[in-house]
């Protein structure tokens, strides 16, 4: 099996792995005038509800006078706390911003799609069963907030921006569909996957796609049929991305030099596609979150580990050498 093929979604409809027909959308209509227009745009996805990490966000980006902040969703997760689902859902909403699958799901009722991560069958039961959980119980927060489902009802499921001259799909999951993981990092590398990712840029006449979803960070340049492309998944914001690290990772897309240093970057259209990590307060948000979610819960069985230590995941992997 090729390992585009294994990070597809599993073919059955069970809740967490099934693909709702609405998430998804044709690459062509991406082909459009922009929602965004900006010098400096920073792409936020999987904020996970990472109070700490919003503030860390927030002040990074206003290092850089007139950048503009988006959020690719999925900024909601563990906010679980109704007051930190309140802080997350105003922060976030004076931005612009599309929904995640969890937006989409805790804006309805139950659809039988589970928590929307359309996960890949090399993904156990186990944390797909947890996952589903905590979604219901995020529903719950969702409903004690006035107008909050409503509103994320509303959000776009992509956006479209123009950076200088290069034109920028922001997306959560991939170029056809709302939890897509096409976008994947090991996807991204398999020769079997490629014509799919040429074939959606030129649908789309994107020169960048920022896009979230897959929980673990990837930008790669491909030549392209009729013109080079980037592909920058940050990952996450709200949670570690590497081994032995405590940092989220956010895209920062313009022509110039930026005032953080990049992780890693690559360059297309006229435009820099960079990673910039994102140094929030680490013990602080392991005081909120052990609050939220103790030992035994299905976030802390799922994500307590990450959050301290990383995942088995490396910036070489992210950005293998050109």
């Amino acid at each position: 099996m090729s390992v585009a093929a294994a990070r597809l979604p599993a073919r059955d409809d069970s809740p967490g792995r099934l693909c709702p027909v609405a998430y998804r959308y044709a690459p062509s209509s991406l082909d459009r005038d922009p929602d965004i227009v900006a010098d400096a745009l920073y792409v936020a996805g999987g904020l996970y509800g990472n109070v700490e990490a919003l503030a860390a966000l927030e002040s990074l980006v206003s290092r850089e006078p007139g950048a503009v902040l988006a959020f690719n969703g999925d900024f909601h997760w563990f906010d679980v706390a109704p007051a930190d689902f309140a802080r997350i859902e105003e922060a976030t909403a004076r931005h612009p911003r599309l929904r995640g699958n969890v937006e989409t799901e805790i804006a309805g009722e139950d659809t039988g799609a589970g928590c929307g991560c359309a996960y890949p069958a090399d993904v156990s039961d186990a944390v797909v069963d947890r996952s589903n959980e905590i979604l219901a119980r995020l529903r719950e927060t969702a409903r004690g907030c006035a107008g909050a489902r409503e509103s994320l009802a509303s959000l776009p499921m992509n956006l479209v921006a123009r950076v200088g001259e290069a034109r920028v799909a922001l997306v959560h999951g991939d170029a056809a569909s709302l939890a897509g993981w096409g976008f994947a990092h090991d996807a991204l590398d398999d020769p079997a996957h490629r014509r799919w990712i040429e074939s959606v840029a030129a649908d789309a006449r994107a020169d960048v796609f920022a896009c979230s979803h897959t929980c673990l960070p990837a930008v790669r340049r491909f030549e392209g049929a009729t013109r080079p492309f980037a592909i920058a998944n940050n990952g996450a914001t709200g949670m570690p991305n590497f081994r032995d690290t405590r940092f989220g990772i956010v895209t920062r897309i313009a022509a110039g030099p930026g005032p953080h240093p990049a992780l890693y970057e690559t360059a297309v259209a006229g435009v820099r596609v960079q990673a910039i990590a994102v140094a929030y307060d680490a013990d602080a948000y392991r005081r909120r979150f052990l609050a939220a979610w103790p030992a035994g819960s299905p976030a802390h069985e799922s994500y307590f580990g990450r959050l301290e230590r990383g995942p088995d995941f490396t910036p070489a992997l992210a950005a293998p050498p050109a």
